[in-house]
């Protein structure tokens, strides 16, 4: 019963804690596939198989997004956006710093089902030069 009350105390400190807690593996110390640095996903290009989901984290201080460039996603392929939208000017013409960002310490996924180049950037650091891409391949 000791056991279960000090593991029950330790869940909180870390859901209070933040990315503290999280597991070690990515750059910044937090468990993801793509990290966000001020200007820069890391890795810039991921690959990965259909089916699989990415795991994009902020670590960074800076809000961001996840934004497909609606042109450049394999055809068949669902958009995506950090907020939902289903448009690249949707998501652009929301864009307040607030609607679709992720703040430090969130994170947002996507499942990648067709094979193809998917290339997204980050709506307020995309004249920085913050695009990544995901390749699907067999």
């Amino acid at each position: 019963m000791h056991r279960r009350r000090m593991l029950a105390m330790l869940g909180s400190a870390c859901a209070a804690g933040g990315a503290g807690c999280a597991a070690v593996g990515m750059s910044g110390g937090v468990d993801g596939d793509v990290g966000m640095t001020a200007t820069a996903f890391e890795p810039a290009t991921i690959t990965v198989a259909p089916g699989d989901e990415v795991v994009w984290y902020n670590n960074s201080a800076r809000a961001h997004s996840v934004t497909a460039y609606a042109e450049q996603i394999p055809d068949g392929a669902d958009y995506f956006a950090t907020g939902g939208y289903d448009s690249e000017r949707a998501a652009r013409e929301a864009w307040d710093g607030m609607n679709g960002a992720l703040t430090t310490g969130q994170t947002y996924s996507r499942r990648f089902e067709v094979p193809g180049r998917y290339t997204y950037f980050c709506i307020p650091h995309e004249r920085a030069g913050m695009v990544g891409q995901v390749v699907v391949e067999e």
